[in-house]
């Protein structure tokens, strides 16, 4: 084979062809023959062969890497773009022609950008589900707050912003009830603070007893907000307030103790403000105690002991208290008008005190009923009583309007007449009125003894017949003035006959009756005719009405001494009847 080259005498390179005009100069210097240069030659020439050999096939599987990394390249782009959720991209060329090369060197760019992407969007998901992830554990109550929990995997196969949307869509509503548990624990924190502050109690011992993160000294956003926290406050909270309620319903119990032994013993009242702390809840409700210390153990315990010291002393007192009690209902039977024995019931108290078999708290409940049964029974006869008390104002009335009558000097311009007209004219009203009283009177005693089974008494006499007895003395009363209206009269007409026979009036002759004027009574019936009502009540223990110190009053009668009213005229007929010369008795 020929070999034509020549050294380029301008860049100074050997060639193949001036290596090989050097070869024969030297071959020709040294002699070699022609078969031996031929066979280098072929020699030379097949290992050019396997050099261009050997780089096609290097050249060839450098192509097929291009390719096969083009190919993946391809694949990646459209993998991240599933992934990331988007159908196209804007660096990545629309057409693929060019070498390839040129083609890898166009896709780069997009595939550096979509892996940044990428590793955002990662980064993303991870956050979200890592807080997610928290909450979620801060709910169920799994979770150590002080400590970090683990990174979550993140399913980097669908990283889309619709799913990143799903994922802050569940952490927001996560964050909402976790906003809502936090405000339940911290509304039950402070409940159980001001219940701790009125019962006394230690907060911070009470509240870590149920977590220890619900101390003042955790932050709120790393307070405990599980289910088991929100539950276990909850109780802690119910169980607070029912204390709180058996605590006010004992410290009510021993204000009223209290309260009552301080009456009962006349306690002065410097000593009883000692324990207004205790006496001013005495009607307050649950809700209403909000004091500090309002419900401390220790202050109900000093409750206790005062009264059981006071309860020591009223036993030392029994006889003074049990004394003062029957003085109370000796008072309630009088205000009632109903007569007892004071001195045998007061006998009776000395002789269970000193016996000793009675317990002084035995002995006093027993007198606390007895005093109840007075009111009701008082209370039952309020009405008829209030009805009893103006019948006997208005009979008061009645008698002093009899008493104004016979005053000949009435209508005399005197001091203070014009004053007694005024009265006699509203006791002629009130007077008028007695029938219809008595009348209401008598049948709400009829329907109050037939209610009861008993008779209704009035310092020891049945009313009903106090009220018969007044009707009969008022029954009399007008069949006298019936008498003397007729006696008048026939009176009047033998006169008129005297006088037409004689012609003047006769001289007096002995009285046809021997009737007095009528004076003011005092312990009577009208006319000096002792009361009947006295004379019953005479017959029947008095009706005397009882003092405070137990001894019966005498000073007013339980009934009118005068039942029956005089009205003006006939009042002035009787006594025109009386006066004067005496008349001569009817044939």
């Amino acid at each position: 084979m020929a070999v034509t080259d020549v050294q380029n005498p301008l860049l100074g390179e050997t060639t193949c062809g001036s290596l090989l005009q050097k070869l024969q100069e030297i071959w020709d210097e040294v002699g070699e023959s022609d078969e031996q240069r031929d066979k280098m030659l072929l020699q030379l020439e097949q290992e050019c062969l396997d050099v261009y050999k050997r780089k096609v096939e290097q050249a060839a599987k450098s192509r097929a890497q291009l390719l096969q990394a083009l190919s993946d390249a391809k694949l990646e782009l459209s993998s991240l773009l599933s992934a990331l959720g988007e159908i196209s991209f804007v660096g990545i060329p629309e057409k693929t022609s060019g070498t390839i090369k040129e083609q890898l060197a166009a896709i780069a760019p997009a595939l550096e950008q979509l892996w940044k992407q990428k590793e955002e969007r990662v980064e993303e998901f991870s956050d979200v589900q890592a807080q997610i992830q928290k909450i979620c554990g801060e709910i169920a109550g799994n979770l150590n707050i002080n400590n970090h929990a683990s990174t979550p995997a993140v399913d980097e196969s669908d990283l889309s912003l619709k799913k990143l949307d799903e994922y802050h869509s569940q952490l927001q509503e996560l964050q909402k009830e976790k906003s809502e548990r936090l405000q339940k624990v911290l509304e039950f924190v402070s409940t159980v603070h001001d219940l701790c502050a009125v019962l006394g109690m230690d907060f911070f011992t009470t509240v870590t007893e149920v977590h220890p993160s619900l101390n003042d000294s955790t932050s709120v956003q790393s307070k405990s907000i599980s289910n088991d926290t929100l539950s276990r406050l909850a109780k802690t909270v119910l169980a607070l307030k029912e204390d709180k309620k058996q605590r006010l319903h004992k410290l009510q119990e021993l204000a009223t103790q209290l309260i009552d032994l301080w009456n009962l013993m006349d306690t002065p009242l410097e000593e009883r403000r000692l324990f207004d702390h205790v006496t001013c809840n005495i009607s307050a409700s649950v809700d209403e105690v909000t004091v500090p210390g309002a419900l401390a153990l220790d202050l109900i315990e000093q409750a206790e002991v005062e009264v059981e010291r006071l309860d020591q002393l009223k036993a030392s007192r029994m006889k003074e208290i049990a004394f003062k009690k029957q003085t109370e209902l000796e008072e309630i039977y009088a205000r009632a008008h109903i007569e007892i024995d004071p001195e045998a019931a007061r006998e009776k108290i000395m002789a269970l005190i000193d016996s000793g078999n009675v317990e002084p708290t035995e002995l006093l409940a027993d007198m606390d009923n007895q005093i109840a049964n007075a009111k009701e029974e008082s209370l039952s006869r309020k009405d008829i009583l209030d009805k009893v008390e103006k019948w006997m104002s208005a009979c008061e009335e009645e008698s002093w309007l009899e008493d104004y009558n016979r005053d000949e000097n009435r209508y005399n311009a005197s001091r203070g007449a014009h004053l007694n007209l005024k009265r006699a004219e509203k006791a002629r009203i009130l007077v008028n009125k007695i029938p219809a009283l008595v009348d209401t009177l008598v049948a709400k005693t009829r329907a109050w003894e037939e209610d009861r089974g008993i008779s209704f008494t009035y310092d020891g006499v049945p009313l009903l017949a106090m009220l018969d007895e007044y009707a009969m003395l008022r029954h009399e009363r007008e069949e006298e003035k019936r008498r003397m209206r007729d006696q008048k009269k026939f009176n009047e007409q033998l006169n008129t006959e005297q006088e037409a026979i004689f012609g003047s009036r006769p001289s007096p002759a002995r009285p046809v009756s021997t009737k007095k004027v009528v004076a003011p009574r005092t312990n009577g019936g009208a006319n000096g005719t002792p009361s009947r009502r006295l004379s019953l009540n005479a017959h029947q223990n008095g009706a005397r009405s009882t003092t405070k110190d137990g001894k019966r009053d005498n000073t007013r009668p339980v009934a009118p001494v005068n039942y029956v009213a005089i009205s003006k005229d006939d009042d002035a007929s009787y006594v025109s009847g009386t006066e004067g010369d005496p008349v001569p008795a009817s044939p």
